[in-house]
């Protein structure tokens, strides 16, 4: 039965203390970063692009880079926040084994973390679909920005899959980069709603928790079944499920341990109690 306290990180410390621990984040993490999450308080309503939609024409393409093109100005900026640094000296102290995290936006490895699997993949790669060439987001956003110098000033919410909610829809004169090598259609190299995350990357999260003696779950609502599979996974295998992050979730009934509480403090707090290197220091 899940036991569900509104704070208690020496709880959390005391159960992974010893103990091989995967982390899986999600966009809970980085919103101290300023990149809002899909489903608290301060998003707003919006539909996301999905892969059928954007694969269907240049119509849908337009739509979304347009989008994209203001949703980067912002993700591009965003740095790693307390909570990605307390991971790093988790890592570091042997505490987390391997971290999984469904945001795109790279920040875990800007942070340090080294043992990760972007599980669906970052903002910062772009893909060609025809000839599979892949391009820096920053090369694409210049070349996007050359073809579209009206679009500059233009500003909007942004998504944490590099989306942005603009004032406006109307974007037929928006004028599309290609791949520079064949001509093809350039997508971001993440996975959309609607597509199957690769399986050999899921395959090797599976052998993480597999191998692992506590999953810990930080900022997820675990909506997504890419995600919440390995909280089922686990749960399956009897090893214990600690999960943080503000509101329900999906995987509260199958959790050992849920806190109500922010990522980057609660992190933060275990590893000063899991870290003794960080206490001396402090």
């Amino acid at each position: 039965m899940t036991e569900t306290r509104p704070s208690d990180v020496g709880g959390v410390a005391a159960l992974l203390t010893g103990r091989r621990v995967v982390a899986l984040t999600g966009a809970g993490v980085s919103t101290d970063s300023g990149i809002p999450d899909y489903r608290g308080r301060a998003s707003p309503p919006r539909k996301p692009m999905m892969y059928a939609d954007f694969v269907s024409g240049p119509g849908a393409q337009r739509r979304y880079w347009a989008r994209a093109q203001v949703g980067w100005r912002h993700l591009a900026y965003a740095q790693p926040n307390a909570g990605h640094s307390a991971l790093v000296a988790l890592e570091r102290a042997g505490v987390v084994s391997g971290l999984i995290t469904q945001n795109v936006d790279g920040l875990h490895t800007r942070a340090g973390s080294r043992t990760v699997i972007d599980l669906h993949g970052r903002i910062t790669d772009v893909v060609c679909l025809s000839c599979r060439a892949r391009t820096s987001r920053s090369e694409v956003h210049r070349r996007l920005t050359e073809l579209n110098p009206d679009q500059a000033d233009r500003d909007g919410l942004t998504a944490p899959d590099g989306d942005a909610l603009l004032d406006t829809t109307d974007v037929d004169g928006f004028q599309l980069a290609y791949c520079s090598r064949c001509g093809g259609v350039l997508k971001p190299d993440i996975v959309f709603f609607g597509e199957n995350v690769p399986p050999e990357r899921v395959d090797v999260c599976k052998s993480w928790v597999e191998a692992a003696d506590v999953l810990l779950v930080a900022g997820s609502s675990l909506h997504v079944m890419s995600g919440f599979r390995f909280v089922r996974q686990a749960y399956r295998a009897g090893i214990p499920v600690v999960i943080i992050n503000r509101g329900p979730t999906r995987g509260d009934p199958l959790a050992t341990l849920k806190l109500d509480a922010g990522c980057s403090a609660t992190l933060t707090g275990l590893a000063d109690e899991l870290c003794p290197s960080l206490q001396e220091r402090r």
